[in-house]
């Protein structure tokens, strides 16, 4: 990292981190499998999350406080929702599990995708390969549904989607 550049998180980070909080013993080949992301990828996103303190160094281990602080108040502001038009896709947010059983709406909210088998207001995801991942690893998906909804949700939706994501990490890191 150069000095003269202040390094900041890109919005796949915050995934790697959901990652490494689900499965804190992958090593980087696992992870940029599963996240289907290039190796030297997953490498930088650990070494800027650790450089944020949200993981813990020679461990790639999730620090659990910053990380949920970071994803409750941060999230939002760092990577600001871009929504755009109706389109074919996979569910997000208050459309994903498992706040879709929580929360009545007439509008969906979904990741742009062929694969994707709903039809809502379009959201651009934290990183391209968040529409495989409901295959891929459904529970990353769900905590990124999960941001999702801090990101995008109104009041209720994002303490509904904060209680619904430390229940999830303690659950993770815990067991």
């Amino acid at each position: 990292m150069s000095p003269e550049k202040q390094p900041s998180l890109r919005p796949l980070d915050a995934v790697v981190a959901l990652h490494l909080a689900l499965q804190p013993e992958d090593g980087y080949e696992t992870v940029a499998d599963v996240l289907g992301i290039g190796l030297g990828s997953g490498h930088r996103s650990v070494k800027r999350l650790v450089a944020a303190g949200l993981v813990l160094p020679h461990r790639r281990a999730v620090s659990p406080g910053p990380l949920m602080e970071f994803l409750e108040h941060g999230v939002r502001f760092a990577f600001y929702p871009v929504t755009g038009p109706e389109a074919q896709g996979v569910p997000t947010a208050h459309s994903g599990p498992p706040m879709v059983e929580q929360i009545a709406s007439e509008r969906a909210m979904v990741w742009p995708s062929a694969d994707g088998t709903v039809r809502g207001d379009s959201l651009i995801p934290l990183y391209e390969g968040a529409p495989r991942l409901a295959r891929r690893s459904p529970r990353l998906y769900e905590l990124l549904t999960l941001v999702d909804a801090i990101r995008v949700g109104r009041a209720r939706e994002r303490r509904l989607a904060v209680d619904f994501l430390k229940a999830g990490l303690e659950e993770a890191i815990s067991g």
